[in-house]
């Protein structure tokens, strides 16, 4: 990997680049298994917890909820007392979060846990991101990003297979003590290897006065609020077909419980070619450019995705063919989305990476509670929904750019 240029505040005999770009993208990718690895168990935990699959299903809003509440603080509490120790006591809690749902014996105790996990999850998701942008500057800051995204992509194809096997040989107790030793190996490998991002003398005190008006700053920023909207509805896009994934592969399509790869490692090849191309195309061109391109790609994957769900009344394969597609462009946003949203609030990005990535969380659980419910009937449904996503998306990136042209 090429040389970074990094910022002087860190020291650079403590800072190897391929090693943070591994740690921030496993932080990151705790958040995507905690969703993920448990969905093809919800059969058999509806029965072992004595609850409805529909009880089993409001566990994702259990998780997600605590998140959406939970992700403004994580970086804005990091601002004050550095990036390392949130990042450690996250994770800590995350690995009780996940021994709670290991031991529940009923629906209310796998809720208890499952918020638990929500509240902490979002540590390393946020901070890791701050971290990135604490260190590497412009095109370093979009390479660093792609390359982060190249290794969470595998997660989604990851966290299900793995979740399905685990299911099969040692039952669905043991995907939960999986969560709770990849979190505790987060916390070792933290302790030992992730620097300190923050020196003293740029941190933030939690003054209540302070933060309200950081928060209404952002918030009442139209440049920052249209990009996170920009990054929120490409991602609902996909992750619609993530949620509704225990009906939309077994209902749908008709496999079994071991088969949720059919659906997610397609969406992985995507992402992972997103982000190697927006790697690849980061330095080459504006960020508003890359962006456009990927919307570009999208659009042309809605399209197909509208058509063949329309023609073809078997759903297998014709309601995956797209999605790869959808993916890639959705992928080769990101990073160029991340950095442009980071930088609208310079001097405190950790506060700027949390609000980012609440509203992407509260579209998700927003998604989970009210959208999925109402689209899994039919996969025609979630192809129109999915198009829908991607146009507010594009509508809301050109407002942003709009404001920067106004500034």
């Amino acid at each position: 990997m090429a040389t970074m240029h990094t910022k002087a505040e860190v020291e650079p005999q403590r800072l190897h680049t391929p090693t943070i770009v591994v740690l921030v993208a496993g932080l990151s990718m705790l958040g995507q298994f905690a969703i993920a690895t448990y969905l093809p168990a919800f059969s058999i935990m509806a029965q072992a917890l004595h609850a409805t699959p529909a009880q089993i299903q409001q566990s994702l809003s259990a998780y997600l909820l605590p998140f959406a509440l939970m992700v403004p603080w994580h970086g804005a509490i990091s601002d004050a007392i550095g990036r390392r120790r949130m990042i450690l006591a996250g994770n800590v809690l995350f690995t009780v979060g996940s021994l709670m749902c290991a031991a529940a014996p009923g629906i209310g105790l796998l809720y208890a846990g499952r918020a638990v996990q929500g509240m902490s999850a979002g540590a390393g998701v946020i901070i890791g991101r701050a971290m990135v942008r604490d260190v590497f500057d412009g095109t370093d800051a979009q390479k660093i990003m792609a390359l982060v995204a190249m290794i969470f992509a595998l997660a989604p194809a990851l966290a299900p297979v793995c979740g399905g096997w685990l299911l099969l040989w040692t039952g669905w107790r043991s995907i939960f003590l999986f969560l709770a030793f990849l979190s505790a190996l987060l916390v070792v490998i933290c302790w030992f290897f992730v620097p300190e991002t923050l020196p003293p003398a740029r941190r933030h005190p939690l003054h209540p006065v302070a933060l309200a008006r950081a928060y209404g700053a952002l918030f009442t920023m139209p440049r920052f609020v249209a990009l996170a909207l920009a990054n929120a509805a490409v991602n609902l896009g996909i992750y619609l077909y993530v949620l509704a994934a225990p009906s939309f592969v077994v209902k749908h399509l008709g496999l079994g419980e071991q088969s949720f790869g059919y659906l997610f490692i397609p969406i992985v090849v995507g992402l992972i070619a997103g982000a190697a191309v927006a790697h690849r195309t980061a330095g080459h061109g504006s960020a508003a450019r890359n962006v456009l391109l990927g919307h570009l790609v999208m659009v042309v994957a809605g399209v197909v995705n509208i058509g063949v769900n329309a023609m073809h009344a078997s759903p297998m394969p014709w309601a995956l063919v797209a999605l790869p597609v959808f993916s890639l462009g959705m992928m080769m946003t990101q990073p160029f989305l991340q950095v442009l949203a980071l930088d609208c609030f310079p001097e405190r990005r950790g506060l700027a990476s949390s609000c980012y990535i609440t509203v992407q969380q509260f579209g998700n659980f927003l998604s989970s509670a009210l959208l999925v419910p109402m689209l899994l009937g039919s996969t025609l449904y979630m192809a129109l929904g999915m198009a829908v996503l991607q146009c507010i998306g594009l509508a809301t990136f050109c407002i942003a750019m709009r404001h920067r042209e106004l500034d």
